[in-house]
């Protein structure tokens, strides 16, 4: 089975490839972030910076697939919808360690203690629900 050619999936319209363009780099600019802030999940900005990509303009998102450090993670998704098990339970636990940390010692108001606490709880769930096919 070959990969689908993905500039059948580029949007007709060029103000809603522009729109798809934009915010795929606003994903792609969120996720590099989050690879230095844990509070930010990395591997979905990444999917999502594909995907508008595809939308919008073919050679960023064939850049996306070639890159070293976002491609395979992009490839897993592509051809197997999941993410590696590894990649998952890393990011759930920065994450769980930036917000612990967040919670514990700059949040003062308990409500928003115990919303950060909830956000992180769902957030936490989402991402490990994520298929990973080595697991």
């Amino acid at each position: 089975m070959t990969a689908p050619d993905h500039h059948e999936y580029e949007h007709g319209s060029p103000i809603v490839r522009a729109l798809f363009f934009v915010a795929g780099v606003v994903s792609l600019g969120f996720a590099v972030a989050g690879i230095f802030l844990p509070v930010l999940p990395t591997t979905p900005l990444v999917l999502l910076a594909a995907t508008c990509f595809a939308r919008s303009y073919r050679p960023f998102h064939e850049w996306i697939i070639a890159h070293r450090v976002f491609g395979p993670i992009v490839r897993e998704w592509h051809e197997h919808r999941s993410i590696p098990y590894r990649t998952k339970l890393s990011a759930i636990g920065m994450m769980a360690t930036a917000l612990g940390v967040s919670i514990v010692f700059f949040i003062d108001p308990p409500w928003l203690k115990a919303a950060l606490a909830a956000f992180g709880l769902a957030l936490g769930a989402w991402m490990y629900r994520l298929p990973s096919r080595d697991r």
